[in-house]
């Protein structure tokens, strides 16, 4: 399982912004193969690190790239919305930070039967934890046309998204859409040809809106993010890595909910609301990736990083 291929976006922006030290207790909750987890314990090899993922191939791969840390990692497999639960139930009740790393993996996307790409014919699959729930295939196949135009256009941002939808429940009654260039081809057929983006395959957002929904990644982000939030320590700090709008706007609405203190209309003399700022954003605007770094990995380009301090 040491092929498990992925390169941690932004490294040296995730250590300076987490700056992990000894003694203290640090959680991974996209682990992947282990990438930032490595870079945090190679800075603070006295640290504890909780990981927690839900491919359990990811968890295999870096349970092997962690083994040298011994006792000082704890790895996890589930969904990262249930944090605060699991955490608890190894007796952790507070953090000093956590990373979380929003991308696809390499590896995911570059397993063919995994079913994440356009580019590779494939079972229609798209889980990240393959041994539960449904899959890309279920959705397109089950769901009203309503609701796959909403999640094309909600998740995918996708401006044909009433053609994609429609084409997909005309084609499914001929037969079911089992197969990742199935998908592509019906696509391609909605999706008029003078108006393909040069810049990105006419697939890339039905296939991204499919994903989200079904490991309902929003929604995980949100209540993972809240429950790390309120389990950091003052002075701990949260990380966190986006790759698209959606996820961006989320991370950005809920770290400002954190950082304002009263929200009473303000006509009113006194606050009576009595909230106070619960963090401090330590980035005015969300860091990039350097154009060395996305030269050596493409991937990178989309990220964006941002980062609190807990008061």
């Amino acid at each position: 399982m040491s092929g498990f291929h992925h390169l941690s976006v932004l490294p040296d922006e995730v250590i300076r912004f987490l700056d992990p030290m000894d003694g203290k207790t640090y959680l991974d909750g996209t682990l992947g193969g282990g990438g930032h987890s490595t870079l945090i314990l190679e800075k603070a090899p006295g640290a504890f690190l909780v990981g927690i993922d839900r491919d359990p191939a990811a968890l295999t791969a870096a349970g092997v790239r962690l083994a040298m840390y011994g006792d000082h990692v704890r790895l996890l497999h589930g969904d990262f919305a249930g944090v605060a639960k699991q955490l608890n139930g190894i007796g952790i009740t507070a953090l000093d930070g956590f990373i979380l790393d929003l991308g696809v993996s390499s590896h995911q996307l570059d397993t063919r039967e995994r079913g994440f790409s356009f580019q590779q014919d494939a079972p229609l699959d798209m889980r990240m934890d393959s041994s539960s729930g449904e899959t890309a295939a279920d959705f397109v196949n089950k769901l009203p046309e309503a609701e796959l135009e909403r999640i094309i256009s909600e998740y995918g941002e996708e401006r044909w998204a009433r053609r994609i939808a429609a084409f997909i429940v005309k084609e499914r009654t001929e037969s079911p859409i089992t197969t990742t260039f199935r998908l592509v081809d019906i696509i391609k057929g909605a999706v008029p040809k003078a108006k393909w983006d040069e810049r990105i395959h006419p697939a890339t957002r039905t296939f991204q809106a499919l994903r989200i929904a079904v490991n309902t990644e929003l929604e995980s982000l949100e209540q993972g993010m809240r429950a790390a939030l309120d389990l950091l320590k003052p002075g701990g700090r949260g990380v966190i890595i986006s790759f698209h709008s959606l996820e961006d706007r989320i991370v950005k609405h809920i770290f400002k909910e954190y950082a304002e203190g009263c929200t009473c209309p303000r006509q009113l003399p006194i606050c009576v609301c009595g909230n106070q700022p619960r963090v401090k954003i330590l980035t005015n605007r969300p860091v990039s990736a350097t154009e060395a770094e996305t030269d050596e990995n493409p991937r990178a380009r989309s990220a964006k990083l941002r980062a609190v301090e807990k008061l």
